[in-house]
């Protein structure tokens, strides 16, 4: 059967596609000299978003401090989330690895326009794909062992927690070290997530409870040592 030469646009029938497109028409009206592209990124983007989902649009600028002004509210029932950017900051947040890139990747790398009429957005694609080329396993081995001593302290206090019955606030710190722990696996395979649900559950970290979380922390420990960033040292190592 021959596919259908006029598909029809899944997003065409989404009310949050919809009041995108609405919110990046209002931006337009109010500042057309200053605006060259809006996107959304998150789930939207990927179009597997549900009646409860935000709405995350970017608004990229020409020259910092023009356009709207970054703004939250709850339009139709759904949160919107209005950031405001300008391009040259978009392109040097896009070429620079942190220890949140696992987390950060995404917004640059799956970003669907509303508006773009000189493919920005393409570009700074291009641009984080062509960071990404250049770094090094060092470079990420050392952004790991930085994400790894925060994951530790959040493990840490999950424990001091659970010793004071603290079971509740124990379960934020719990959740805290998953994450962190599923970002430093993020930064030793270089594999970036959408969000920090998708970070635990992509990585086998969600279900894991104190101790097999120690042992997932201590795995990774032996792993950094191997490439050269052991996590433990010496009173003049904090010096070098």
């Amino acid at each position: 059967m021959p596919p259908d030469p006029y598909p029809v646009n899944p997003y065409l029938a989404n009310p949050r596609w919809t009041l995108a497109e609405e919110v990046t028409d209002a931006v337009r009206r109010r500042f057309s000299a200053d605006i060259l592209a809006v996107g959304v990124h998150g789930c939207v983007a990927h179009g597997d978003d549900s009646e409860d989902s935000d709405i995350d649009l970017v608004v990229v600028t020409d020259e910092p401090g023009t356009g709207p002004r970054p703004a939250t509210r709850r339009v139709n029932g759904n949160i919107v989330d209005l950031g405001v950017i300008s391009a040259r900051e978009y392109l040097v947040h896009a070429r620079t690895l942190s220890t949140s890139w696992p987390l950060a990747a995404d917004q640059y790398l799956t970003t669907r326009p509303t508006y773009d009429p000189d493919d920005w957005y393409p570009g700074l694609r291009d641009t984080h794909l062509a960071r990404l080329a250049e770094a090094g396993g060092g470079e990420f081995a050392a952004l790991a062992v930085q994400a790894w001593y925060r994951a530790c302290s959040a493990m840490g206090r999950a424990r001091q927690l659970a010793a004071w019955y603290e079971a509740d606030a124990g379960l934020v710190a719990l959740s805290d070290a998953r994450v962190g722990a599923a970002v430093v696996e993020g930064l030793l395979t270089r594999t970036y997530f959408r969000d920090d649900a998708d970070a635990v559950r992509r990585t086998g970290i969600a279900g894991l409870d104190l101790t097999e979380l120690g042992e997932r922390l201590s795995a990774q420990a032996v792993e950094l040592a191997r490439r050269g960033r052991p996590v433990d040292g010496t009173v003049a190592d904090l010096f070098t």
